[in-house]
């Protein structure tokens, strides 16, 4: 008997064998006792979930839940919780509801895997930022139905209006997300039409900073008040380690070798173990950020922090300092450069990491000792690097003076290249 939109079913039955594991039996038992609300039956087999006007007016939609059965109804019990969850202000409604079967609705359900929740936080904003391209034009689409004709309009507008970087990011994005569908079924495998089109390739960039340069960056940001900022860049610049592998540090990473203050951490983006040492300059200026902290630092909470605000005679709104995030501690150092090098330095905080590998290949470090510093695999067998060459205190230490040895080649006249007159003319 078709149920009508808001008017509930009641589930009367249960199959131990085909319930999910997400639910107990308890949990099954219950259902077979109370009433789905919105859950409605069509053609005597076929479950949805049927949003009244006010639900949809919120941005739910029909959800297909399949043949009626505990999966079904398990689907169904998952969208009502959302919805109470939503209108107890718990949780955001759904900004969207994607057709079944979709390009979205497929990205939805692959956000709500474990799969989604086990990548790198890096990795998983790298995918938002490409799925914004993919959204508009082929977010209620069938993934079956792209054409070649479809992507080389979508990605060449792209190129135009976005660039070619931010184009190549979200084909990429495109097709990895199409083989998730792929193995959804939404899809046939190996089938992607995007793989025809040739991504245009962009120039890796290649600025580096000099150490007296980084020095001025450092005193300026601490005599302006921005000492967290002021050790995020003395310590990236000694380490080497990534802008968000420095900002999240914590005190439970904070060891010791000898006389030698370092950092260990698991690389955000690709989860390698490093280890980053700090010169005693370095050292000193830490210490003596955590001394002033008018609050003790809990092990697992990121040490350096914003500037915050306190309020003068003007008025104002009290600011406490916050652990920096990616879009602070960019606007934080953009403004320190620009009053530090004027409004044409566009060298970034990210930057510092190149030049570590820069100078110490000029100082003469093996690929070796480079990769350990860097906590990467530069040469060309990334497995045999991790079997042979773990990272150890000994290969950043050497790759540490390479650093030195280089900064001083660089800085010199066997550095630089002059015009050669090859012949002095006939007399």
């Amino acid at each position: 008997m078709l149920g009508w939109i808001g008017a509930p079913v009641l589930v009367r039955r249960l199959v131990w064998p085909l319930m999910p594991e997400t639910y107990s039996r308890s949990d099954w038992r219950a259902l077979g006792n109370i009433k789905l609300k919105h859950y409605v039956l069509r053609k005597g087999k076929h479950g949805y979930w049927l949003p009244t006007a006010k639900m949809r007016a919120m941005g739910f939609g029909i959800v297909s839940c399949g043949h009626d059965g505990p999966d079904a109804w398990a689907i169904a019990k998952e969208w009502e919780e959302r919805y109470q969850r939503a209108r107890s202000g718990l949780e955001k409604p759904p900004a969207r509801v994607y057709p079944t079967g979709s390009v979205g609705d497929g990205f939805e359900r692959f956000r709500r895997s474990n799969e989604w929740k086990s990548k790198p936080p890096r990795t998983r904003e790298d995918w938002d930022r490409g799925w914004k391209y993919i959204d508009p034009l082929f977010g209620d689409v069938d993934p079956k139905t792209v054409t070649f004709e479809m992507l080389d309009r979508w990605y060449g507008r792209l190129k135009v209006t976005k660039g070619d970087g931010e184009a190549g990011r979200a084909l990429k994005i495109w097709r990895a997300l199409y083989n998730v569908l792929a193995g959804m079924k939404l899809c046939l495998p190996e089938a992607d039409p995007s793989q025809i089109i040739r991504k245009t390739g962009v120039p890796g960039r290649t600025e580096t900073w000099q150490e007296g340069e980084v020095v001025r960056l450092v005193k300026a940001a601490w005599r302006a008040g921005y000492r967290g900022l002021a050790c995020v860049i003395a310590v990236a610049w000694d380490t080497g380690f990534a802008p968000v592998d420095v900002r999240t540090l914590t005190p439970a990473q904070a060891v010791t070798s000898g006389a030698d203050m370092a950092f260990t951490s698991d690389r955000a983006k690709t989860g390698e173990p490093a280890i980053g040492t700090l010169t005693a300059r370095a050292q000193r200026l830490v210490e003596a950020y955590v001394a002033g902290l008018d609050y003790d630092l809990h092990d697992d909470a990121p040490i350096f922090r914003t500037k915050g605000f306190k309020p003068t005679g003007r008025g104002g709104r009290p600011r406490l300092p916050v652990p920096y995030t990616k879009d602070s501690l960019i606007d934080d150092f953009a403004d320190l450069r620009r009053a530090v090098f004027g409004k044409g330095e566009m060298r970034r905080l990210m930057d510092m990491r190149r030049t570590g590998a820069v100078e110490a290949n000029a100082g003469g470090a093996s690929v070796e000792a480079i990769a350990a510093k860097m906590a990467n695999s530069i040469d060309q067998n990334r497995r045999l690097q991790k079997t042979y060459m773990p990272v150890n205190i000994a290969a950043v230490r050497a790759a540490d003076e390479a650093r030195r040895i280089g900064r001083r080649l660089l800085g010199s006249e066997q550095n630089k290249l002059r015009k050669l007159k090859l012949g002095g003319g006939k007399s």
